[in-house]
């Protein structure tokens, strides 16, 4: 994902909520919670359109506009699951009060950041506060809410989560064009201190039994967050730096690091972050790796597709997130109605198949785009509109599908490591575009025609990965 793209699965971390004794008000649960969770996708949707002013501002070239979405990105993706577990042992209110005031501080030092590294340790602390925010606001609505309220309190909070996302990159497009990009972070702070204020007088402390916590993954954690450190400076470093010393030692090092990872999540069994034997499950294999390429292909096209407009095209910032509406409205307004009515006619594997073709057709009518001459409306518009009905045939398909792959006893876990999956996914992406950014296209829209190719390749092994893995319904229920 870039961090603009809801990923899937977020709302099952609501499985299994643990009993609170204190008073509490649910309506203002509910909206810190929605306000929490949301300051990601806004951030995200902002950095999106504010990418180039950022890049001129710190004369970094393409290289340093990857590292600003990555810095975030990263230890978001390492740190989510156990993000989420932390709240289970010591408290939910008490990470989600502390990442919302760790998200607000981070935002004014990117506003105030004097430098570039100041700016990448400031991402990288609004990742690390988004980790601490989004497993635990869900979890904070299904111990405030019971029965048919908690599926209205989920719908709400997903409905208005999926609006800022859709709204934050035209509204961050006027302020970066009017006042500059480093007021867009500082119109975000306190929105941030707003949510923590109303979380600190109406969400209750809550924490999951005893009996169901496993001990806390941090060797896990901290293997898997090297390990992406490594291989991700690689994956940016190759295209402008080629097979070096630095870069081959770096390689080896992520390979060792991903493999020790590996070594620790299998020896933990159960008590690990990732469980190692939900990947022996097919259907949960084939729905880990079609979240993988589909959202790696929409990661990557949802950071390139504005800067090209802004670098190339001339669009100015508002104009670049006007452009990009339509996918996230569509996407809100259909997902529920066209993933949950098709999947129920036609079965979670031909819907999810089919979706993932949708998405590769649109890819494919970016491939079409002309090197000069572009026309949004002939040109943009019918890619993001066929992109957004494919999306939506998958979204919500997705998050059941993993909770029936998993089973109930597993099903909270695997729902996170989709997630986290979702998010290393927009990361790798992200990482990948600097050989379009650095490449012998020409131009950069001929880069992005390029980038196209890769998204529809990406999307079509996301429908060979659900129809060859996944097990019909009929086998499901047997």
């Amino acid at each position: 994902m870039t961090t603009a793209l809801i990923p899937p699965c977020d709302e099952t971390r609501a499985v299994a909520p643990a009993p609170a004794s204190q008073t509490y008000d649910p309506r203002g649960t509910l909206l810190a919670t929605i306000l929490g969770s949301s300051l990601a996708f806004v951030v995200g949707s902002i950095i999106n359109v504010a990418l180039p002013a950022m890049q001129t501002e710190f004369g970094v070239g393409p290289t340093g506009a990857q590292w600003i979405v990555n810095a975030y990105l990263l230890p978001l993706g390492a740190l989510v699951l156990i993000g989420g577990a932390l709240g289970d042992v010591t408290g939910r209110k008490r990470i989600f009060e502390g990442g919302l005031l760790l998200f607000a501080a981070s935002c004014l030092l990117c506003a105030v950041a004097w430098n570039f590294p100041v700016l990448m340790l400031a991402r990288a602390l609004e990742g690390v506060a988004a980790a601490m925010i989004a497993p635990t606001s869900l979890a904070i609505i299904a111990d405030a809410f019971t029965g048919p309220e908690r599926g209205k309190a989920i719908g709400t909070w997903a409905a208005i989560g999926a609006a800022a996302g859709a709204v934050a990159p035209v509204l961050g497009g006027l302020i970066v064009d009017f006042a500059g990009w480093r007021w867009a972070f500082v119109a975000v702070t306190p929105v941030a201190l707003y949510a923590l204020w109303t979380a600190r007088h109406a969400v209750r402390e809550s924490r999951a039994p005893r009996d169901e916590c496993a001990p806390l993954d941090w060797s896990g954690a901290a293997l898997i967050m090297c390990a992406l450190l490594a291989l991700i400076w690689v994956l940016i470093a190759l295209p402008d730096q080629g097979a070096t010393p630095a870069t081959l030692a770096a390689l080896t090092v992520g390979i060792v690091l991903l493999l020790a990872f590996f070594a620790v999540e299998y020896s933990k069994g159960d008590n690990a972050m990732t469980p190692l034997r939900l990947f022996a499950k097919s259907s949960f294999l084939g729905l880990s790796l079609l979240t993988f390429f589909l959202y790696a292909a929409l990661g990557g096209l949802l950071v390139l597709l504005p800067y090209v407009l802004i670098q190339e095209l001339g669009y100015s910032a508002t104009a670049a997130g006007a452009a990009l509406l339509p996918f996230p409205l569509l996407l809100g307004v259909l997902s529920r109605a066209v993933g949950g009515t098709l999947a129920t006619r036609l079965g979670t594997r031909t819907i999810l198949t089919a979706g993932s073709v949708l998405v590769a057709a649109g890819f494919g009518l970016f491939t079409r785009m002309p090197d000069a001459d572009v026309n949004y409306w002939r040109d943009v518009l019918p890619a993001l509109v066929v992109l957004a009905v494919g999306m939506a045939a998958s979204v919500a398909p997705l998050t059941t599908a993993v909770l029936q792959s998993a089973g109930p006893q597993y099903s909270g876990v695997a729902s996170g490591v989709n997630n986290a999956i979702a998010r290393i996914a927009g990361l790798v992406a992200t990482a990948l575009l600097g050989i379009v950014l650095l490449g012998d296209a020409g131009t950069l829209v001929a880069g992005l025609t390029q980038a196209a190719w890769v998204g529809l390749g990406l999307s079509l092994v996301s429908a060979a990965s659900a129809w060859l893995l996944l097990k019909t319904d009929a086998q499901e229920a047997r």
